[in-house]
């Protein structure tokens, strides 16, 4: 796999983590479900927040590792030059 594609697996995996964050925070804090549905809607909202960090953090790491050695090599084509 060529890093195009994993860059873009991976831009995918952060919008999916983003989005089950905002996912579990509106039903924590909006929904209402977990009044209604008492220890399991807030187990609900818990799981989405946490999926959602699973999905999210350490993709943003790997990416930042990726461009941080991309400009690493940049420099390093320009110094040689």
């Amino acid at each position: 796999m060529d890093d195009e594609k994993l860059i873009l697996i991976l831009k995918i995996c952060i919008g999916i983590g983003i989005g089950l964050l905002l996912l579990g925070h509106y039903v924590i804090s909006y929904s209402g479900i977990p009044e209604t549905m008492g220890p399991a809607g807030m187990a609900i909202g818990a799981g989405c927040v946490a999926f959602g960090l699973i999905f999210s953090l350490p993709t943003k790491m790997y990416l930042t590792f990726l461009l941080v050695k991309r400009e690493n090599t940049q420099d390093n084509h320009l110094d040689n030059s």
